[in-house]
């Protein structure tokens, strides 16, 4: 294993190849209880560029990282080994489990949450992603957006972020079209939404908005049939 001064060494298929280069951020630690990356968190650094996000990054005044962070314009930035725990989810939660920062590993996305994402870093998000999971064998349902596992506390990477794209690569579980009960109730839609992994305590209201910005960026109104059946497979 790499020292942990350094990056580890990918051995991926040169069609997924990537170099990203190395910053490295005094703010990680060891994975606890033995854990280790079974879910990818991805973020928005909401800042004005991505030279001022990795100096945050890379600051031990602010207690926060991430492992990665992709620039608009495609350039990719590695702060913590894949190996190692990135400060980056903070408190929430996603299937049950807890200490999301000792599961997973952390992508930040050069933007402000206010414009779209660009093509060189979409195209830079795809192919990390893809070496990501076929290392550490993460399936697609284990990408999330940091807003998926802290409901109501975050928000990103946001309704502008594209998910189809990825879901029709393999790089993030499908959004559903799955049958609808008749009587839609409150009780139904929240017990499809912790069966898909939703299990932070939030109230109603929190629950929906938070499905429906990975589901449903666009949609608004009370609870829809539609809200449902995006989340049964």
């Amino acid at each position: 294993m790499p020292a942990a001064g350094t990056p580890a060494r990918f051995a991926v298929p040169s069609t997924t190849d990537l170099t990203p280069i190395w910053h490295p951020s005094p703010n990680f630690g060891s994975r606890r209880d033995g854990l280790g990356p079974s879910l990818v968190v991805l973020h928005y650094t909401a800042m004005n560029s991505a030279q001022a996000a990795l100096d945050r990054l890379c600051d031990p005044q602010y207690e926060v990282s991430a492992h990665y962070l992709i620039g608009c314009g495609g350039t990719l930035w590695q702060m913590v080994r894949e190996e190692d725990r990135a400060w980056h989810a903070g408190a929430g939660e996603w299937r049950g489990q807890t200490d999301i920062n000792s599961r997973s590993i952390g992508i930040e996305l050069d933007n402000r949450g206010d414009h779209p994402f660009s093509e060189p870093q979409l195209a830079t998000l795809e192919t990390l992603l893809l070496a990501i999971l076929s290392r550490w064998k993460i399936p697609p349902s284990g990408v999330l957006g940091h807003s998926d596992m802290a409901p109501g506390r975050k928000i990103d990477p946001g309704p502008r972020f594209p998910w189809s794209r990825l879901e029709h690569q393999a790089l993030a579980a499908q959004s559903g079209a799955g049958d609808c009960p008749q009587n839609l109730t409150q009780d139904a839609f929240r017990a499809a939404a912790r069966a898909a992994g939703y299990t932070a305590q939030t109230d109603d209201d929190t629950l929906l908005a938070t499905v429906r910005l990975r589901h449903r960026p666009s949609a608004t109104g009370p609870l829809h049939p539609a809200d449902f059946a995006a989340l049964i497979p």
